[in-house]
């Protein structure tokens, strides 16, 4: 599973494979979605702040093609990667904004608020489609929620998978900041929903048809 923590032109990425009591790092990298050639392209919204809307929309949609071509050629990259190792990652969670989001973009550009939300929602969209267009499920899990959420499907203590999380990063060295084991949990997590699904379906299959 994949997990990516994103941020305002980049997102920090972790492959988890390995079973649940045992989880393993596959790689772990850093996708970039921001075109040093093309002004704004960290921060879009903040670059269309003040533009009439209609211009606003246009360099809103280019600035969005550059960082969706971006995001998919690392996400095909990464996929592929993972297959010549055996194994085939079959879904990603992008870790979501708690922030409220804007009804339009009329009303996302007169808040700055809701532009600093719109700035990371433009990468994470590229990501999700990127990842959709790769074959991926797409799971976006908030931030806020991570921890309790994925205590509650590992059956395991928050303080419990910090320390699984930390020490997984011990071999790999530096970065292994917050972003990376925000990615890690997460992909973490998606192994284990996907276990628990499975075990549904089988548990249904077992069940007998009526007579």
């Amino acid at each position: 599973m994949v997990g990516f923590a994103p941020h305002s032109g980049w997102a920090a990425m972790v492959v988890v494979g390995g079973d649940l009591a045992n989880p393993e790092v596959l790689t772990r990298g850093r996708v970039e979605m921001a075109d040093a050639r093309l002004a704004g392209s960290k921060q879009p919204y903040h670059e269309v702040e003040g533009l009439p809307l209609k211009e606003a929309e246009r360099r809103l949609d280019r600035l969005g093609d550059s960082a969706g071509a971006m995001a998919y050629e690392a996400v095909r990259a990464l996929v592929e990667e993972i297959g010549r190792r055996g194994s085939a990652p079959s879904a990603a969670g992008i870790l979501d904004s708690s922030g409220r989001k804007g009804d339009s973009l009329a009303a996302i550009l007169s808040s700055h608020a809701l532009i600093h939300t719109a700035d990371g929602n433009h990468f994470r969209e590229a990501l999700a489609e990127a990842c959709r267009r790769c074959g991926l499920e797409v799971v976006r899990v908030r931030q806020r929620d991570l921890a309790g959420r994925a205590a509650a499907a590992l059956r395991k203590s928050q303080a419990q998978l910090a320390t699984t999380v930390r020490e997984l990063g011990r071999p790999l060295g530096a970065p292994w900041g917050a972003d990376q084991k925000s990615a890690t949990l997460l992909a973490w997590l998606l192994l284990a929903e996907k276990r628990q699904r499975s075990l549904r379906s089988s548990s249904a299959d077992r069940i007998p048809a009526p007579v």
